[in-house]
């Protein structure tokens, strides 16, 4: 399976399951190749944007799993182009 580029937007609304999130992002690591959080400490809610360069059912796992946790809520991105490392089609 080829590899495509995503981004995972998450949005975290009981910062006590951010230590499971953050779980789930190491178990990954491997695939992400950047993230941006953000604590909204205004509304008690984190934000986070995790890229992945990844294959598509690990970039689905991640997305699914981050999703089923309580107060997590997340939606995925994929670009349409099948690009490989070395930067041909």
């Amino acid at each position: 399976m080829e590899n495509r580029i995503s981004v995972i937007s998450i949005i975290v609304e009981d910062t006590e399951i951010s230590s499971k999130v953050n779980e789930l992002l190491h178990d990954f690591g491997k695939y992400i190749i950047g993230r941006m959080g953000i604590p909204y400490r205004d509304r008690g809610i984190s934000i986070i944007c995790v890229v992945l360069d990844a294959p598509g059912d690990v970039t689905s796992s991640l997305s699914g799993k981050l999703g089923m946790l309580k107060g997590v809520t997340t939606k995925t991105i994929v670009a349409k182009s099948k690009k490989e490392k070395d930067g041909l089609t």
